[in-house]
């Protein structure tokens, strides 16, 4: 086997900053891109990232994996650090199987096979990739010992035989999607890689921490999708004081786990109403992982351009009624945000089409975050599947209640919340449940009570 032989180097700008991109071709075929940052020379080990290309993941976004916030995050560490390299190793596409067949396995997948028996059952080799060239473009760059980003004990053994020197392994941890978390799960389970969410969520929060006991069974409906109810109360069971301010009620662990449900979602939904009163952008920041569709119900656009919801950090569709302008339709579709029109209802946009909509679109998973007017109409018709309130040890008194009337006269009839699960943070209580509201909506069936929502 020849050594690496570099044919260009440039310095390419990215979000993270510049690195110096150094290609390398080996007797092989693939081109290695050693993306530099720093001075690589000296006898301390070399942060390092070997990243195999996706082109589904790393340039498309695809979240049936974690390769393009693997590749992202590494480059943030690196860049961090001020002194590292990313290796992104052409042509092992698929763990070396080639796009097409890495398509052709999707499909497997998709009738039930996981990531290793839908190879198996195409006659395809479950690991097909080598990490040899990888180390040799590592001793070319002057790399004599690393500090390994991966969870992929297969690249440990690969850059080891090679003679480079395993210093640690630093596992590259990210938020699961609702998506990738079976895939996940089963390359740890059977490749040995390290799980990348880290641990399961016990009595403390952890870095990253896997949030699919909170997140429950993800199953969609047909004509909706799965639908997570996540808000943060006080004590007294208040999401906001008599003037509206909620900044911050929850604790910033709390906080954290939030951004990681919603990098485990489809889609975040808010009411337009938290739009104009707190302005949040509903976009993955604590934990990487990748931002969901953010969803707005406005019924008569009151939505401002300058929102942040707007911004270009993600993708945003608002859903109105008949009620709104065309005219502001217009300017929000100027300004790249995909408009749906469905029916009204006495309290504004019908939740029931808007869920539609997205279950068209192809969302599976939304996570709703307010406000009052909008978790209360979902709730009032049955719409809701799971249940996450983080209560934090505050108390207000008169404020803003999480769901207003649903015309519940006996406790009987009320909303029951079963399968609980529990956490605790550092400084709040986190409570997930299943909604059962058979008895609710029988009730509601009966006439025995109204359920009445608010104005959205």
């Amino acid at each position: 086997m020849g050594k690496p032989v570099e044919v260009a180097a440039v310095t390419i700008p990215t979000p993270y900053g510049e690195f110096l991109t150094r290609a390398f071709e080996v007797s092989s075929g693939p081109v290695y891109l050693a993306l530099v940052r720093g001075n690589l020379n000296g006898d301390e080990p070399v942060l390092a990232r070997l990243h195999s290309e996706c082109l589904t993941g790393d340039a498309l976004g695809s979240l049936r994996c974690d390769c393009g916030i693997q590749l992202r995050l590494s480059l943030r560490v690196i860049a961090a650090e001020g002194r590292g390299v990313l290796v992104y190793a052409t042509g092992q596409e698929g763990r070396g199987i080639g796009l097409v067949n890495k398509l052709r396995a999707y499909v497997e997948q998709d009738l039930g096979a996981d990531t290793v028996d839908a190879n198996l059952r195409l006659g395809l080799p479950v690991e097909d990739r080598h990490f040899d060239d990888a180390a040799q473009v590592l001793q070319a760059l002057g790399v004599r010992s690393v500090r390994l980003l991966t969870n992929n004990p297969a690249k440990v053994a690969g850059v080891r035989g090679a003679g480079v020197e395993i210093h640690s392994v630093e596992p590259v941890r990210t938020a699961a999607h609702a998506r990738n978390i079976a895939y996940l799960r089963t390359k740890g389970r059977r490749m040995g890689h390290l799980q990348p969410s880290g641990e399961n969520l016990a009595t403390t929060l952890t870095p990253h921490a896997d949030v699919t006991a909170l997140l429950g069974h993800v199953s969609p409906r047909v004509d909706r999708p799965y639908v997570v109810v996540k808000y943060a109360q006080t004590l007294d069971g208040r999401i906001a004081t008599r003037d509206g301010d909620s900044k911050w009620i929850s604790g910033e662990a709390e906080r954290g786990i939030s951004h990681a449900l919603r990098a485990a979602c489809d889609a975040v939904l808010v009411g337009v109403g938290t739009v104009t009163r707190d302005d949040p952008q509903l976009t993955v920041r604590m934990v990487p992982g990748a931002s969901p569709l953010r969803v707005v119900l406005d019924s008569t656009l009151r939505t401002p351009l300058s929102a942040r919801v707007l911004d270009g950090a993600a993708a945003t569709m608002v859903i109105t009624s008949a009620k709104s302008p065309e005219a502001d339709r217009s300017r929000l579709r100027d300004a790249g945000v995909a408009v749906r029109v469905v029916p009204s209802s006495s309290s504004g946009v019908s939740v029931s089409a808007a869920l539609a909509v997205l279950r068209a679109s192809g969302v599976r998973s939304v996570l709703v975050e307010g406000g009052a007017a909008v978790i209360t109409s979902l709730l009032g018709e049955g719409l809701v599947d799971r249940l996450i309130v983080g209560t934090a040890p505050k108390i207000i008194g008169r404020g803003t209640d999480a769901v207003g009337d649903l015309g519940v006269i006996a406790v009987a009839d009320g909303i029951c919340l079963t399968n609980r699960s529990v956490h605790v943070t550092a400084d709040d209580v986190i409570t997930a449940w299943d909604v059962d509201d058979r008895a609710f909506q029988a009730a509601v069936a009966s006439g025995d009570m109204l359920a009445a929502g608010e104005d959205r």
